[in-house]
């Protein structure tokens, strides 16, 4: 089949794909399966091939992905039900004090977002967002747009979220230099679309407690674990992973210090000894049985499934665009742009974004469609750490009414979808681009 023909394919295989997930409301999962099997087969794949090229694809991908967003789901959970959410958020919010609140809930969300999923976090956090407004009677989106900046910023640029995990894994990125750049990068998107931004639409949208939302102000708790302990339980798994990535730098190549960190650091084992301090210092240890931790341990890979399976479907999808060819046609193809790949990437990732709505589908489609490119170039190392981010950040962009959170955010802020758009939707788009702006200068020194 001519090149021609395959980019076709391509493309063909991109529109049935939104239009399966935007018309037809079919899951994700099931879309992406759907046209991975149509597009092997109208590319000239034997069937048999197809077939094997969905099997490859789904179990490369999950080898890896599956044990650690798992891990991951688990270690989040037991900071959020042994109250390690609350303890982080408070005592930030003690330490800066009510004139800097909105600095305190953007890192309280930055850090909140690296072991619980957004919208856990958000619905354990927002109790405190309201109990300030009612406190001050300043706008909502005073201390909620900081809050939301937070945890969107980690949730899309920071391992061991789902999304930057899994298209670090689709690229062959490291995961250590996609947490260093990620928290680069994450900073300056967090503090502009946070309390600076937040601060300016508070003074032009003035939101009060939504009447219909019933609450009871968190106060602080003796019982709460200290704010030392959830922290240092946070950075296990970053440090280890990012210890990982230095030694591979500073240690030649079976150096036993590289050895010990290569094996300890490996995301895998991280996320599993994190897990672990986790049962024993937020669980047993606090008067969990071992038979609640495992209940509340089960209880967290509930939401992990989905993301598992549309990951791997994301790379089945992946597979099949490289056996059947077309993965070499448009990667030619690409890398003859005028584009710089991170800008592609980012390109890619926010009109997916745009026409469907769900930022992991966005992630694992751009990720799948730009990798051809980084072989052909033949990015390595820190170059495909800062694709993983432009991917996450042209995920992020314009937020609108096909995804969730606009959602989420509407209701338990109260706001009209005219406000929505003003407030979390420029917000989203704001860390985006901020986002990529820093990834592009940081691939000018790379």
């Amino acid at each position: 089949m001519s090149g021609t023909m395959l980019i076709l394919v391509a493309i063909a295989g991109i529109f049935g794909l939104l239009f399966l997930v935007i018309r037809q409301k079919l899951h994700a999962f099931v879309s992406l399966m759907v046209v991975s099997l149509l597009v092997g087969i109208a590319a000239g794949m034997p069937l048999n091939h197809v077939i094997e090229s969905i099997e490859a694809g789904m179990g490369g991908t999950l080898g890896f992905v599956a044990i650690v967003v798992g891990l991951g789901a688990m270690f989040g959970k037991m900071l959020e039900v042994s109250g390690g959410v609350e303890r982080l958020a408070q005592t930030l919010l003690e330490k800066f004090g009510e004139d800097k609140s909105q600095w305190a809930l953007g890192i309280s969300g930055f850090l909140v977002a690296i072991p619980v999923f957004f919208d856990v976090g958000f619905i354990i956090l927002v109790p405190i967002i309201y109990g300030l407004t009612k406190k001050t009677g300043r706008s909502l989106l005073y201390y909620g747009i900081p809050l939301l900046a937070g945890l969107a910023v980690t949730h899309s640029y920071i391992p061991p979220t789902p999304g930057p995990i899994a298209v670090a894994n689709l690229v062959g990125a490291d995961l250590g230099w996609v947490i260093l750049f990620g928290v680069i990068a994450g900073i300056p998107s967090m503090l502009i679309a946070g309390p600076i931004f937040g601060k300016f639409i508070a003074g032009k949208v003035h939101v009060k407690v939504p009447e219909y939302m019933n609450f009871q102000e968190k106060v602080p708790g003796k019982d709460l674990p200290s704010f030392g302990m959830i922290a240092s339980i946070i950075l296990v798994p970053l440090v280890l992973i990012l210890v990982n990535t230095l030694s591979t730098v500073l240690f030649e190549e079976g150096h036993i210090v590289r050895e010990i960190t290569t094996f300890v650091g490996n995301p895998i084992v991280a996320l599993t000894l994190a897990v672990l301090v986790t049962f024993t210092f937020l669980g047993t240890k606090r008067g969990y049985s071992r038979q609640e931790v495992q209940d509340i341990a089960t209880k967290a890979l509930e939401p992990a499934g989905i993301i598992i399976l549309v990951t791997g479907a994301g790379g089945v999808f992946k597979e099949v665009l490289i056996d059947s060819g077309v993965a070499d046609v448009l990667g030619e193809q690409m890398a003859a742009s005028a584009l710089p790949p991170i800008l592609l990437a980012f390109l890619i990732a926010a009109v997916v974004r745009v026409a469907q709505g769900s930022a992991t589908v966005s992630m694992v489609t751009a990720a799948g469609l730009i990798s051809p490119v980084l072989s052909i170039m033949e990015f390595d190392g820190p170059s495909l750490a800062l694709v993983v981010i432009a991917i996450a950040a042209g995920a992020t962009v314009l937020s609108h009414v096909n995804d969730s959170g606009f959602w989420l955010v509407s209701r338990y802020f109260g706001l009209e979808v005219k406000d929505t758009f003003k407030t979390w939707t420029v917000m989203q788009t704001l860390i985006g681009l901020v986002g990529l702006l820093t990834v592009m200068v940081i691939s000018l020194f790379i």
